[in-house]
């Protein structure tokens, strides 16, 4: 079991996950410097909602984030009906169609202490498990889009999804298999943010 290192709440229950290992995942190969190189952010989704087998492989390679003193702070909630329309109400008749968007919507927050240093070694932590979410999802045809909706920040829309006192949120990914194919954005040449000091 790895209840210790990966909390996953399928509201509107929870449940602590233990996933197949790797070798017994149905994903394809990819390179990794090709998943880096071709993630992509999609708007555009088909409407079946993903398996909780692929979302439990997804979630087990999250827990191997880069994490100091162990302390496996991440959070990934995975919005059932009654969550989502909690959500919606929350959010308003304006914001809720983003919600719309995609069929598996999942809450990523972070656990923390109260410690600042280790609140931000966590957060730090946290994003980089969202980001291995994102990155291996397409190694399995699924396509995600990573979003910080202000509804998340309010009293309302953390109630709706459960969200703890002591937890941060970091973002709503949103994962679904794609309608189209998306384009690679401009990125920047690293001379312009890479500094080699003497």
């Amino acid at each position: 079991m790895i209840a210790s290192q990966v909390s996953i709440a399928l509201l509107p229950y929870s449940v602590w996950v233990s996933p197949r290992s790797f070798a017994e995942c149905d994903a394809q190969p990819m390179d990794i410097e090709q998943a880096i190189r071709t993630r992509r952010t999609h708007k555009a989704f088909r409407p079946e909602p993903i398996g909780r087998e692929t979302l439990d492989e997804l979630f087990e390679l999250a827990r191997w984030a880069p994490n100091h003193h162990g302390t496996n702070p991440w959070r990934f909630r995975v919005l059932g009906p009654g969550a989502l329309a909690r959500l919606k109400e929350a959010a308003g008749r304006e914001q809720e169609a983003k919600l719309r968007r995609a069929p598996t919507l999942i809450v990523v927050s972070a656990a923390l202490t109260g410690d600042p240093l280790q609140d931000e070694e966590d957060l730090h932590a946290t994003a980089i498990a969202a980001y291995i979410v994102l990155l291996v999802a397409p190694a399995r045809g699924l396509a995600g889009y990573w979003r910080t909706p202000a509804v998340l920040r309010t009293p309302e829309g953390r109630s709706a999804v459960g969200l703890t006192p002591e937890e941060h949120v970091l973002g709503l990914i949103h994962l679904g298999r794609p309608r189209q194919e998306s384009a690679a954005p401009e990125r920047e040449d690293p001379s312009a943010y890479v500094t080699y000091l003497d």
